[in-house]
């Protein structure tokens, strides 16, 4: 309630303008809470359909009772929904290697050629396409299935406001039936 009442004074009372601060101020205290060490969890589990997908998640916190909250199951429960319909490899930019990357590069590079753009803006093109594939190979950049205006990452990073607990999303695994299988 003080926090409520010191943000509308802070902005002459406009209740607008108390939201949005108040909204900042959490995720500035979300961004003090990475560092602290998340040991605790949930590892979910979501099939969907009639179990031709399957999601292994595992999402850490730093407490068991935070763990046990609805809010945080319901959460780790959303993000396997998440890896299911939206075919992440990885879980955050930091796991894609150099040589994965230095791949896609060339690939791109070369594509962007054959479309016949100069050579002087080539290199952007690319660093562009890059980042193009982050959103789309690497979870925490996904837009969120639930909200697409947001990124999985500002999801994380509301939660973590909401619980006053760092939380990590540390692994999963994403089987869909009859993939890998070749005729």
């Amino acid at each position: 309630m003080m926090d409520c009442k010191k943000a509308l004074v802070e902005v002459g009372g406009d209740i607008e303008k108390a939201i949005d601060l108040l909204r900042e101020k959490g995720l500035a205290a979300a961004a003090k809470k990475a560092g602290r060490i998340a040991s605790e969890g949930l590892i979910d589990s979501y099939i969907h359909g009639v179990g031709k997908i399957g999601v292994l998640i595992e999402v850490n916190c730093e407490t068991d009772f935070v763990a046990k909250t609805d809010q945080f199951r319901t959460f780790v429960r959303d993000l396997a929904m998440q890896v299911a319909a939206a075919k992440p490899e990885y879980v955050s930019r930091e796991e894609v290697s150099e040589e994965i990357l230095n791949k896609e590069r060339s690939i791109l590079r070369a594509q962007a050629l054959n479309e016949g753009k100069p050579e002087k803006i080539v290199d952007k093109m690319v660093e562009g396409r890059i980042e193009k594939y982050y959103k789309e190979n690497c979870l925490l950049e996904q837009a969120f299935i639930k909200d697409p205006d947001v990124s999985v990452q500002d999801v994380v990073k509301d939660v973590i406001a909401k619980l006053g607990e760092n939380i990590v999303v540390r692994r999963f695994v994403r089987y869909e039936l009859g993939e890998g299988i070749s005729e």
